[in-house]
C-alpha cells in the first residue's frame, strides 16, 4: 500500500499539460512511470514528460481526441498496431538505439512487415517455489519440468484413510498454470475473431492435466478436500509448514515477496525441452501517430532504453525501498539483455547463475485487444473446467461465441 499510495501522489503531480512540444505526455497502466518521468525530468533541461495512469492505456486511444506521445502498458501488439503506432526506425543508429541490445525475439514482436512499431520493455517468466532445504533434491539448477513435478510431488505426498495430509502439487491450484501447460504444449493462443488457437494441443494439455491428478493426487474431490481444509493460509506459508511442496508463481510476484518469505524460499522456472515461456503481459512502448512532441517524445525513448539508465532506476528503487513492491524494470526483467543478465543478478542475488537467458525463452503471441477480459472470463474458466473432466461438452469455442453475444 505505501507503494500505491506514493505513486498516486506523483502521478496526479506529474499530469499537468503538456507545454508544447517539448513536454511529452505518457501514458501507462504501469504507476512507477511516474518515477522514471521524474527522473527524466531531472536528468536534463530540455524536455520534459508528464505521467497519466489508465488501466488500458491502449483501448483509451481509440476513445480520444487528445492523443499522448507515449504509450507504455501491456497488449499493444494487436491488428490495429501499425494503424495507431508511428514507426519507431528512425529512433535507431548513431548515436541513437541499438537493435542489438534488445532481446532480438522480443523485438521482432514489435516489427510489422520489417518496420519497429513497438519496444519492448519488460517481461516476467513462470516459476514453481519451495523450501529452500529442498533444493538438493532438483536435478537443474535453474529450471524444472512437469515429469519432475509430478515425480517429486508424488514422492512428497502423504495420505492416510483417503485423506492427504501433505500434497506436493495440483495443477489445479492455480489456473495461470494451467495456461502455462497450455501454452508449452503448443495451443498457441493468437487474434482472430477475436481468438485463434490450436485445439489438438490444447486437448492435450488438459488431458495430460487430468491424468496428472489422477496419477498423483488420486482424483480431483481428493485435492478439492485438500484445498478446502488446508488453504485458509497463503501457499507461501504452506510451502514453509511442509504443508505442499511446490506453489505456481511468476517472477514479478517472486520477487517482490516479504523478505521473510524469500529468505526461506527458492525456485525454478517452469520450462519444457529447454523452453521457457514468456507470460503474455509483456510491456511495450509505442509512439502513437497523433503524437505531436515527438522530439521529446524520442529524447525520453533514447534516454530509458540506456544501459546506464536502467541501473540508476534499480538503484534509486532499492535506496527508496521501491523494490519491495515493483520488480525489476517496469515490473519485470529488463527487454535490454545486458541490464537483465548482468545488472540483475547486483539487486537479486538468487538470480546469479539463473538467468532465464535468451535461447531458452519462447516469445508471446499477438493477441487481441480485449484478450486480458476474455483469458478472465473465458479462457481460464475454460482450462479449470477442461482440466477437471475428459469430456466437457461446453467447448472453448462456444463459450467465447457465447460471452460475445453477451458482451458486445
Amino acid at each position: 500500500m505505501r507503494f500505491i499510495k506514493g505513486f498516486v501522489v506523483l502521478l496526479t503531480a506529474f499530469s499537468f499539460s503538456s507545454c508544447g512540444n517539448k513536454t511529452a505526455q505518457i501514458w501507462t497502466d504501469r504507476p512507477e512511470f511516474a518515477m522514471y518521468g521524474e527522473f527524466f525530468n531531472t536528468a536534463q533541461n530540455q524536455y520534459k514528460v508528464t505521467v497519466k495512469y489508465y488501466d488500458y492505456p491502449a483501448a483509451e486511444l481509440e476513445k480520444t481526441k487528445n492523443c499522448p506521445d507515449i504509450i507504455v502498458g501491456s497488449w499493444l501488439k494487436n491488428a490495429s498496431t501499425g494503424a495507431n503506432f508511428k514507426s519507431l526506425d528512425n529512433f535507431f543508429g548513431a548515436k541513437k538505439l541499438s537493435r542489438n541490445v534488445f532481446y532480438q525475439r522480443l523485438l521482432a514482436v514489435g516489427r510489422i512487415e520489417r518496420n519497429q512499431y513497438i519496444l519492448p520493455v519488460s517481461f516476467n517468466v513462470p516459476a514453481l517455489i519451495f523450501s529452500r532445504n529442498k533444493e538438493e533434491n532438483f536435478s537443474n539448477p535453474f529450471t524444472i519440468d512437469f515429469d519432475e513435478i509430478k515425480s517429486l510431488s508424488k514422492n512428497f505426498n502423504i495420505e492416510r484413510s483417503g485423506d492427504y495430509t501433505r500434497m506436493g502439487f495440483s495443477p489445479l491450484w492455480n489456473d495461470d498454470f494451467l495456461f502455462t501447460a497450455a501454452k508449452l504444449f503448443g495451443a498457441s493462443f493468437t487474434e482472430a475473431a477475436p481468438l485463434a488457437w490450436d485445439n489438438a494441443a490444447l486437448d492435450r494439455s488438459m488431458n495430460f492435466v487430468y491424468d496428472w491428478t489422477h496419477e498423483i493426487n488420486t482424483n480431483n474431490q481428493a485435492e478439492e478436500d485438500f484445498t478446502f481444509k488446508y488453504f485458509f493460509e497463503p501457499p507461501a506459508k504452506l510451502i514453509q509448514s511442509g504443508r505442499i511442496l511446490f506453489s505456481y508463481m511468476e517472477s514479478n510476484v517472486i520477487f517482490t515477496l516479504p523478505e521473510e518469505s524469500k529468505n526461506n524460499l527458492d525456485f525454478r522456472w517452469i520450462a519444457e525441452q529447454n523452453r521457457i515461456p514468456i507470460t503474455e503481459d509483456a510491456v511495450f512502448l509505442g509512439v502513437p501517430k497523433n503524437a505531436k512532441s515527438t522530439k521529446a517524445a524520442e529524447a525520453f525513448v533514447l534516454w530509458f532504453f540506456k544501459v546506464d539508465t536502467q541501473r540508476r532506476i534499480m538503484e534509486e528503487c532499492k535506496t527508496n525501498r521501491m523494490n519491495e513492491s515493483v520488480f525489476g524494470i517496469c515490473g519485470g526483467f529488463s527487454a535490454i539483455n545486458s541490464v537483465t543478465e548482468q545488472i540483475f543478478p547486483k539487486f537479486y542475488p538468487d538470480l546469479l547463475g539463473r538467468m532465464p537467458t535468451s535461447e531458452f525463452l519462447t516469445y508471446p503471441s499477438i493477441l487481441p485487444a480485449n484478450w486480458i477480459t476474455l483469458k478472465e472470463r473465458v479462457v481460464l474458466p475454460y482450462l479449470h473446467d477442461r482440466a477437471r473432466k475428459r469430456n466437457e461438452t461446453n467447448t472453448l469455442e462456444k463459450r467465447i461465441v457465447d460471452w460475445l453475444r453477451m458482451n458486445k
